[in-house]
């Protein structure tokens, strides 16, 4: 009919595409566009008038002209997520990187934001995330974490040119402060030393304290690892628990395939039945030894401190420190070295003091010295 005919007449939009009237009004742009293949796709958008659909179309058009090709999938976030810890993640980040990210994705960014179209996530949908997080009791540390993963996840996403922009970093959340650090002192790491002697965990102990191996790495030491004529230990990998089982991967900092943890790995420290000693486990018997001898209880990360603190009073260059601990970047290290703990303030105050020693105004250690937590403000 000829009235079918006027209103499927196509009208070309700035020279590319085409809009045209539907029968049942709706009018609807088409425009061929480059997509990140290098392939060609037919984009069609529609609108009820014939200028929301000309404005959509333009849209895509200006996007084209601008440089950004039109992604050739269409991603829900939880594919992409899963498509991005797979490839990217998992073959370029370090093993703890890795089995943080899977814990994160799947019990949290999954199963809230998971449905959600990569596309058109926004910085709305996802601040709303982050608010219910919050007001379901995770604390503000956690819920940074899951913010600083979704960033990661969609800055890979821009490079890929499926998305524009990081909505997550728009994200805002209450300011997380640090709790502070107490490490072991000497004495109470010579006496968990002594007290852990009758444990089959115990030189996996020392190597914590005496060296600060982390945990992984220590449980992920081979025989091969160790050079007993040149008196040298090698670290190269480490063990921990991913997606429900244990996993043998590189060193901390270090980038490499993982693959599960063998009995005929040839481990240093192993069960009885010569499987890899569970993490878990292993925390347990660091802490019913602090428990059974009334030792003050830090977590077994937190030994790492104390070898930290023990090398800037040794005055050890944080260069020579940062080697020893295996960290990445010098400032995890200098970190650690200006955490100066409150006796090593409160000597060095009362030493500056001294200074003063000779005049009659000059405040005593005990009367004007400043001693941390005695007044309103740490300096």
């Amino acid at each position: 009919m000829p009235g079918d005919q006027t209103t499927r007449k196509r009208r070309r939009v700035n020279g590319d595409g085409s809009v045209y009237k539907r029968a049942d009004g709706y009018w609807v742009g088409a425009f061929d566009v480059p997509t990140t293949s290098g392939a060609r796709k037919r984009v069609v958008v529609y609108g009820k008038t014939l200028a929301e659909a000309r404005e959509k179309l333009s849209k895509v058009q200006q996007d084209v002209r601008s440089g950004i090709p039109l992604p050739d999938k269409v991603w829900k976030l939880g594919p992409y997520l899963d498509y991005w810890l797979e490839n990217i993640v998992k073959r370029n980040r370090r093993l703890s990187t890795y089995a943080l990210y899977e814990t994160i994705i799947r019990l949290y960014l999954v199963p809230g934001l998971g449905a959600k179209s990569l596309a058109r996530l926004s910085v709305p949908a996802v601040q709303m995330f982050v608010n219910q997080r919050l007001e379901a009791g995770d604390s503000v540390r956690k819920v940074q974490v899951m913010r600083s993963v979704l960033s990661a996840a969609l800055s890979r996403a821009v490079r890929e040119e499926l998305i524009t922009r990081n909505v997550a970093r728009h994200v805002e959340l209450p300011e997380w402060h640090r709790n502070a650090v107490r490490p072991w002192t000497v004495g109470e790491a010579k006496r968990f030393m002594a007290m852990s002697k009758p444990d089959p965990l115990h030189s996996a102990f020392v190597l914590l304290i005496l060296y600060g191996l982390r945990r992984g790495e220590v449980l992920g030491l081979s025989w091969s690892d160790i050079d007993l004529d040149s008196r040298t230990i090698h670290v190269r990998q480490q063990i921990q628990r991913v997606r429900g089982e244990l996993q043998l991967g590189p060193q901390a900092g270090y980038r490499a395939n993982m693959g599960r943890a063998r009995p005929d790995t040839n481990l240093v420290f192993t069960t009885r039945t010569g499987r890899p000693v569970e993490p878990r486990n292993f925390v347990r018997s660091f802490r019913r030894i602090c428990d059974d001898h009334d030792i003050r209880v830090i977590t077994v990360h937190h030994v790492r401190h104390t070898v930290a603190s023990l090398l800037k009073d040794l005055r050890v260059p944080a260069r020579d420190a940062q080697a020893i601990l295996g960290h990445t970047r010098i400032s995890t290290t200098l970190e650690i070295y200006t955490d100066s703990a409150d006796d090593a303030k409160y000597d060095a105050l009362t030493r500056l003091h001294g200074l003063f020693d000779d005049s009659e105004d000059a405040p005593t250690a005990t009367e004007g010295s400043y001693k941390p937590g005695s007044g309103d403000q740490e300096r």
